[in-house]
């Protein structure tokens, strides 16, 4: 029943729809379930390793309780539940999961054999030594921040990481209508691959195939043939089979034979690895083992068979998912490293020039100390004698309140000469990043 007044908009149910589905999926993709082309993580990694940070808890720093990290994740830059905060920190935490690990765990995080971890109250952590490589110059306005979920706060955008952190240890995850699985490689190559890039922007992927010879698992194995491999790194896409490492063992006094595992493919469970061995046995699906054990220790796997006589490379780039080819992630990571050198360049220059603005000043009064000390002496208030040095010498007004701020013990002989060294640090500290900023590779 209509209202009196009442103004009523016809809206058409299939452009409603279309709308509020793109919304939706614009905001799982950007939002959730793909990573960033620059710093390789999705949001709720990098407001953990943020919040660690904000925290004080770099890897040479005590634990803390992972409970505390969560609840500081979820209460200033997460509003989502506490178990899908916790899960990521444990995934970062596992060494069966990424291959450069980003958070060192104290306590159980869970096993390749899909146990689960200790309750966050039980576990503590702190950032490793490579995950603040990711924080490094933040503090240098290299990254933009927005506004947190409530406005109280603001986080990064981006992080400034010094690592190629998409390539080294991959990224997979679900939006809609589409995924991503890019797998893990090795820091050394990715970083050969890197400066290759940088000598030689024109550089083929073919070229950079042979530095980086494929992906790199943390549970090792098999990658199964070149042809996958080639085809993500030549279009991104491509199915890359892998398959584990075994070898035949023979007992000494029996001569009865065993097929011993020892690395298995990437993101396998062994326990239901193991599990579905046996029931292809069972199911007579596979013939001529008559057990299958797990000998794993602390000092690697070993799953004992004892015997009878494909993915997408897909990322966010400008905040739009992307299929990207090695080249171009490369390509990407080393245009985001650019900009953050040069920001903190410019950040750096910024205070350098401001501090030797001051120190200027400073000298100049130095060498009319007597002076400088009458007129102080001789005005009425710091207004005036601040504006006598600002007329008398040809200051700014930055430099005058330097003067009148300047500490007593600045009139000694070591001082002055410490303050002459650090003016000479300073201009020779300008130069040095008038020459990075002038330089062709950041232009």
């Amino acid at each position: 029943m209509a209202i009196a007044g009442e103004r009523r908009i016809p809206v058409s149910i299939e452009e409603e729809m279309r709308s509020s589905y793109l919304d939706y999926a614009m905001s799982v993709i950007v939002g959730r379930a793909l990573p960033d082309v620059r710093d390789g993580l999705k949001p709720v990694h990098r407001r953990i390793l943020y919040a660690m940070y904000e925290m004080g808890v770099p890897w040479n720093r005590p634990y803390k309780k992972s409970a505390r990290i969560v609840g500081d994740v979820i209460g200033k830059y997460h509003p989502h539940g506490d178990v899908a905060v916790y899960d990521t920190v444990v995934r970062l935490a596992q060494d069966f999961s990424m291959r450069y690990q980003l958070i060192d765990g104290q306590g159980n995080f869970g096993s390749v054999d899909g146990d689960p971890p200790a309750a966050m109250r039980y576990t503590e952590i702190r950032m490793e030594k490579i995950a603040s490589e990711m924080l490094a110059d933040i503090d240098k306005e290299t990254v933009d921040f927005a506004p947190t979920y409530d406005g109280s706060m603001v986080e990064p955008m981006v992080l400034p990481t010094r690592i190629p952190n998409l390539l080294i240890n991959g990224s997979s995850g679900i939006a809609v209508g589409m995924a991503t699985n890019i797998p893990p490689h090795n820091l050394g190559e990715i970083i050969e691959g890197c400066i290759m890039y940088i000598d030689n922007p024109e550089v083929t992927i073919e070229e950079l195939k042979g530095i980086i010879k494929g992906p790199d698992f943390p549970t090792a194995g098999f990658i199964h043939g070149l042809k996958g491999i080639n085809e993500a790194y030549t279009t991104g896409r491509g199915i890359v089979q892998m398959r584990a490492r075994s070898f035949i063992e023979t007992h000494p006094r029996t001569e009865k034979e065993s097929i011993i595992i020892t690395e298995i493919p990437y993101q396998v469970n062994k326990a239901k690895l193991i599990e579905d061995i046996a029931g292809l046995v069972r199911d007579k699906k596979v013939e001529g083992i008559s057990e299958i054990r797990d000998e794993s220790d602390r000092e690697g796997m070993r799953i004992v068979i004892e015997i009878k006589r494909g993915d997408i490379m897909l990322a966010l780039v400008h905040n739009q998912p992307r299929v990207l080819n090695l080249k171009e992630m490369i390509r990407y990571f080393v245009e985001h490293r650019r900009e953050i050198v040069v920001r903190r360049s410019q950040y750096e220059l910024r205070k350098a020039e401001e501090r030797a603005h001051i120190l200027e000043g400073l000298k100049i009064a130095l060498s009319h100390l007597d002076e400088v000390i009458n007129l102080i002496k001789s005005s009425r208030t710091p207004e005036e004698a601040r504006n006598v040095l600002i007329s008398r010498f040809n200051l700014t007004e930055i430099q005058a309140q330097a003067i009148l701020d300047m500490r007593l013990q600045r009139l000694t002989g070591l001082e002055r000469e410490k303050l002459d060294e650090e003016y000479q640090q300073l201009i020779e500290r300008i130069s040095y990043l008038h020459s990075v900023l002038e330089s062709e590779i950041w232009l």
